[in-house]
């Protein structure tokens, strides 16, 4: 879910206050005053995500809660046997984003604990949406998309085997939610948590901020050493999310001071807000200039431009998110009319300057 870097990895200005200090499984780190940061596996490339259990004082709230896996929910059920208890349940489990990552335990702790489940409401309905994909065939319109990016027929077999299993990552989603809303502030952990959300990366990703605190809970809306995945995908290709993505951006910049603690759902907790977002932005737009220079120079379909995009070769198994992120940005210079787009005779899209 979470993907490139654009430039090479930038640490200066950024501060790790807990420098290699991470949590064990089942353990935890105080953060911050009622804050608890837990680490728990993952089966892919990035390893480890981050999640976070909040003293509410009369509950508890988890923030993101990894991939149902048995040791997932044998984690779980250590760190809140020790801690719930009849008059301090398990109150709620707040996600970010609606990636498996993120979201995949929700439902296994809301149901056996008899928590609430809050989430924005474009992240709860693309969840079910795409649970509800499960075990379907791959869509004609899905296999034309990547047809068109240039695909061959070995890379389209392969989409079609691994369609349809979003919900295998996802367990059994809640009927119901408490919906969060940009702007809106609530009470946890003895303070004030304001929502703000972003899109680009997700539909309405949210991050909460406790201005009190100066902590934000930053998903992967803020993450200190990758950028967040920002792609177009068959349900919506005409979608700009890299115009979404650099808006969010700017929205944080505006909205976090720069010595924020941030607590990202990958890599380490750190300081420098503003350094981290500025570079992201850069990085976007240096991939942007070298686009540019390179559809100057002849028509390119979308596999053609991932050098000039990322800058370095794309392995095979990354092949997939290449392409939704090369089109993010195809489509960001198509919405600004910087493009034009044709098919060549085999129906595979050629972009060109305008």
């Amino acid at each position: 879910m979470d993907g490139f870097e654009y430039a090479p990895t930038h640490r200066a200005g950024l501060t790790f206050p807990f420098g290699e200090a991470t949590p064990g499984l089942a353990e935890t780190i105080p953060v911050a005053p009622g804050i608890e940061w837990v680490r728990m596996s993952l089966p892919f490339a990035l390893k480890f995500i981050n999640l976070w259990l909040i003293d509410d004082g009369d509950g508890w709230t988890i923030v993101d809660t990894g991939i149902p896996q048995t040791e997932t929910r044998d984690a779980w059920k250590k760190l809140l046997k020790a801690r719930i208890s009849e008059k301090k349940p398990l109150k709620r489990v707040i996600i970010t984003h609606m990636h498996p990552d993120h979201v995949g335990t929700a439902g296994w702790l809301c149901h056996k604990y008899g928590a609430e489940l809050w989430m924005t409401q474009l992240e709860y309905i693309t969840c079910r949406m795409l649970v509800a994909d499960t075990g379907r065939e791959a869509p004609p319109a899905g296999v034309e998309f990547y047809r068109r990016a240039g695909w061959d027929e070995a890379a389209i077999d392969t989409y079609r085997k691994r369609f349809g299993g979003f919900g295998r990552g996802v367990s059994q989603m809640p009927d119901s939610y408490r919906r969060l809303v940009d702007g809106e502030e609530f009470e946890m952990a003895g303070t004030t948590w304001r929502v703000v959300t972003g899109s680009g990366h997700s539909p309405e990703h949210a991050c909460l901020f406790a201005p009190q605190l100066n902590v934000v809970i930053s998903g992967d809306q803020l993450l200190p050493r990758i950028s967040s995945n920002v792609s177009v995908h068959p349900t919506e290709p005409e979608a700009n999310p890299l115009e979404d993505w650099l808006r969010s951006c700017r929205k944080l910049l505006e909205t976090l001071p720069e010595d924020v603690l941030v607590l990202p759902a990958h890599n380490e907790p750190f300081t420098g807000a503003h350094t981290r977002l500025q570079h992201l932005i850069h990085g976007h737009e240096t991939a942007l200039a070298r686009l540019r220079q390179r559809l100057g120079k002849q028509p390119m379909t979308v596999l053609d431009t991932f050098i000039a995009i990322f800058g370095r070769a794309i392995q095979e198994d990354e092949v997939s998110m290449a392409t939704g992120e090369a089109i993010a940005h195809l489509n960001y210079l198509k919405h600004r009319k910087e493009l034009s787009v044709s098919p060549n005779p085999e129906g595979v899209l050629l972009y060109s300057l305008a």
